[in-house]
């Protein structure tokens, strides 16, 4: 069971990285949280694994702590919370936001998430409220990158905040009342659009 990788950025996208371990290219699949603290591609980072086995598919999920990865593994042990939706959750929000969230209860916040509706967030509380207190998280500071064109990062935004789950005509509308700042960054970008679909 792989735990552990650290390779060189080969290609980095908002939803997943390709990290090159010895020649050897391993897609790992990140929430937005890791994606803001990694280095630029062809740097040398290391993740923190959770594998997912399934009968058609193994699956890495990547994450830069391992408070990340612990917190991850605590929506996972929720009934009805696959990895795909817990990396949703920790895409949409952070993890000292969602940490918050679970312990004061705020189901409101937690049901604003694609995929997670009352019962889901009732249900997150109900099991997490208690271990996430021992639980200390650390916010992502972001990572640096050469800021590609604006239309590549529009481009990213909109695949990335689609395979969240938000509907495409929801994101466009999102994506077109917000200001774009001339040192937009997909990390910046993804964040404030974020923070106008969760309204």
């Amino acid at each position: 069971m792989i735990a552990l990788l650290t390779g060189k950025i080969a290609h980095k996208a908002p939803d997943y990285v390709i990290l090159d371990v010895n020649g050897v290219g391993y897609q790992v699949f990140i929430p937005f949280s890791t994606y803001y603290a990694l280095p630029a591609e062809g740097s040398m980072t290391t993740l923190q694994i959770h594998t997912s086995v399934k009968e058609d598919a193994i699956n890495l999920y990547g994450f830069r702590t391992q408070q990340e990865k612990e917190l991850f593994q605590l929506l996972i042990g929720v009934s009805g919370v696959g990895p795909k939706l817990a990396n949703s959750i920790l895409s949409n929000s952070e993890p000292a936001e969602l940490s918050e969230s679970l312990v004061s209860g705020n189901i409101a916040r937690l049901s604003a998430i694609p995929g997670i509706g009352k019962k889901t967030a009732e249900r997150l509380v109900l099991e997490l409220k208690e271990k996430i207190k021992k639980l200390g998280m650390a916010a992502a500071a972001p990572g640096a990158a050469a800021a590609p064109p604006k239309a590549e990062i529009r481009d990213d935004v909109l695949s990335a905040l689609i395979n969240l789950g938000y509907k495409e005509n929801v994101v466009q509308k999102a994506l077109a009342d917000l200001k774009f700042p001339e040192d937009a960054t997909v990390e910046s970008l993804l964040k404030l659009a974020l923070k106008k679909l969760m309204k």
